[in-house]
């Protein structure tokens, strides 16, 4: 068995594309997919999944979701040890630690063009930083995510690109739920 995170994007956000969580465990339990936890209920998934590569897990996610819920949802599938070496490559990432609250990692569903990324005049405030290390944005936002400039929709339309962002405290802990 190999063991995976899934990520849905933009789910159960303000009432919009809602998806009950205990539903889809079962439902990807259904599809052969076994130990299917969650975490919270903004489409952060850990399953394990024997002869399955990240594509084709995506795809079932999404063909899933379809099937039960009627919703087109995009989903992103990560082997555990591309997630850890995810959480381990952060280059804004206090030595001493930080606050997990004011780091995030956006994961593009497509490589980013990293001349792009250099071209870009980002919106940042004071005090913000974004780097693309290894394929994912890497932000810290000290005063916050949500009064920043710097969000997943500004990438996506910046880069051409479609993502997901998570803060830091949910990429951990689910990085934790992997190695339970």
């Amino acid at each position: 068995m190999n063991r995976y995170a899934v990520f849905l994007r933009a789910v159960n956000v303000s009432g919009k594309n809602p998806v009950p969580m205990a539903p889809l465990r079962a439902e990807l339990e259904a599809a052969g997919c076994r130990g299917v936890k969650t975490y919270l209920q903004s489409g952060n998934l850990i399953l394990d999944r024997s002869q399955a590569d990240e594509g084709r897990l995506a795809r079932l996610v999404m063909e899933r979701i379809h099937a039960r819920f009627g919703l087109e949802i995009q989903a992103l599938a990560l082997h555990g040890k591309e997630l850890t070496r995810l959480r381990l490559a952060n280059p804004l990432w206090p030595k001493k630690g930080g606050d997990g609250k004011t780091f995030h990692a956006t994961i593009p569903f497509s490589p980013v063009d990293a001349e792009r990324f250099r071209s870009l005049e980002l919106p940042a405030r004071k005090g913000e930083r974004v780097v693309l290390e290894r394929g994912i944005l890497y932000l810290h936002c000290p005063d916050g995510y949500g009064d920043s400039k710097l969000t997943n929709a500004y990438f996506e339309k910046a880069l051409g690109i479609v993502a997901t962002t998570r803060n830091w405290n949910t990429l951990c802990a689910l990085c934790d739920l992997l190695d339970a």
